[in-house]
């Protein structure tokens, strides 16, 4: 009892301090690197003048129609044999950013570890060989990848977007810089987990973002970097990985966005440009990577990954306002869900890959009617199924690109999965960054290297 007593009285003790934001010098509850001066544009290196004959485009994200189908044209191959060629190929850091094709010249954001900097590359359709570059500092860490989006290209102008949502405009014929913005910094955007995954819309001369923050969305003057509107985000919606979807209905144009909190339908033209037609909160993902499908007769298909589904809605038009009515959702079991790529409206059906979630057809490519997408027409079976790889329509026939670098071409049909030839054309891994096609030319990549294949038949 004596020795408990002495111990007590006398033994080791440790003084304790409260610990308060701030002491470890990381700027309070800021987002980490928020303070960091980005110095957008800084650095421009020219390798190569070229002059082009190409005159054909895949400008941007979806392509020119914003629906991933190349229009006109015909010729490209129906099977692999000696037509199949890989023309070039380059290395390129590891990201799942895609690349927009104009007139002969290839643009793709690429991120750079050893001089820490998002990176615009030019490169020649032809033969790969890289014309310019103009980069900017920024750290980013590794995080299954870093860049993630697409540049949106016009006869004037280049946009782009970094993983961190530093945005870029520059002449396109010289690659100078006309402006940039720190979406981050200036709107208080919280970063999605996985880098910015939002592709840029260059629309009319009007750089389109949806920032989230405080706003949702915001268009700017591509030639003078000037804010045209922004819209409020009362709702303190997050920036999703989906990217805004521009679309056409009862005669009104506007710009439809799958946010973190809801979706929303924003006007793009007239007095009313920047105002919010109609929004919804039933459509409310934590993770949301596809964009939105807008459909001719008013429905808006959506999906989402991790188990999250499909929601359809049925806008109208009534009394001079717009109002966007949920008919259904369901789980991926149950009808058309996809995890990453958007899926494609075609010929007055719909087509996708089901996520993983999906029960039995699980990875399988699926047809279903836009009337009711719980209604599968058809699934590919268990013996040809695909991953999180691209898929668009060229030519009338899709060309899907599985995760390991298998390409498959398949025939659009209303009655049954009809596949006209598969090859493996690179050992690759997480082949996840949407396709693009110009001349002849499809564009594909890996997470390591960007490949070009001519796929025009001989």
């Amino acid at each position: 009892m004596v020795a408990l007593v002495w111990w007590n009285l006398s033994g080791p003790r440790t003084e304790l301090t409260m610990s308060e934001p701030g002491m470890d010098n990381r700027g309070g509850g800021e987002s980490a690197g928020i303070n960091e001066v980005i110095n957008i544009g800084a650095f421009f290196e020219l390798f190569s003048e070229s002059e082009s004959e190409l005159t054909d485009e895949w400008p941007r994200f979806r392509g020119p129609d914003f629906d991933n189908i190349k229009k006109g044209g015909s010729g490209l191959i129906q099977e692999f044999n000696n037509d199949a060629r890989i023309q070039w190929s380059v290395a390129l850091g590891e990201g799942h950013a895609g690349p927009s094709i104009y007139q002969g010249k290839v643009y793709l954001l690429d991120y750079d570890e050893e001089k820490k900097a998002d990176m615009l590359k030019c490169f020649s359709l032809k033969d790969g060989t890289e014309l310019w570059r103009r980069w900017y500092n920024v750290n980013i860490k590794r995080n299954h990848g870093m860049s993630r989006t697409i540049p949106a290209v016009t006869e004037d102008y280049i946009l782009t977007i970094g993983p961190r949502s530093h945005v870029m405009c520059l002449d396109r014929e010289t690659g100078d810089l006309r402006w940039g913005m720190d979406i981050e910094k200036l709107y208080g955007t919280e970063i999605p987990f996985w880098y910015t995954g939002q592709c840029p819309l260059l629309d009319d001369g009007k750089a389109i973002i949806a920032t989230g923050g405080k706003a949702i969305m915001i268009a700017v003057d591509c030639a003078t970097g000037e804010l045209l509107w922004e819209t409020p985000n009362p709702g303190d919606w997050k920036m999703s990985h989906s990217s805004i979807m521009p679309w056409e209905y009862k005669g009104k144009k506007m710009y439809v966005y799958s946010a973190v909190g809801g979706v929303v339908a924003v006007s793009a033209t007239g007095e009313d440009a920047g105002e919010v037609l109609w929004q919804s909160t039933e459509w409310s993902c934590s993770v949301v990577a596809p964009a939105p499908v807008c459909m001719p007769d008013g429905k808006i298909f959506l999906t989402a990954v991790y188990g999250a589904g499909s929601m359809v809605f049925q806008v109208d038009y009534n009394n001079g306002s717009f109002t966007a009515t949920r008919l259904y959702d369901y789980k991926p079991k149950d009808g058309l869900a996809c995890e990453q790529q958007t899926p494609v409206y075609y010929d007055g059906l719909l087509y996708g890959i089901l996520p993983k979630d999906a029960g039995a057809m699980r990875n399988q490519f699926v047809c279903v009617d836009p009337r009711d997408t719980r209604q599968v027409l058809w699934a590919s079976g268990k013996t040809h199924r695909f991953g999180l790889g691209p898929y668009m329509i060229a030519d009338g026939k899709f060309f899907i690109l599985n995760d390991d670098g298998t390409l498959s071409i398949v025939q659009p049909s209303k009655s049954d999965f009809i596949l006209l030839d598969q090859i493996q054309l690179f050992e690759g891994h997480d082949a996840w960054a949407p396709l693009a096609i110009a001349d002849g030319y499809l564009l594909l990549r890996d997470a390591n290297n960007m490949y070009c294949m001519n796929i025009k038949r001989i």
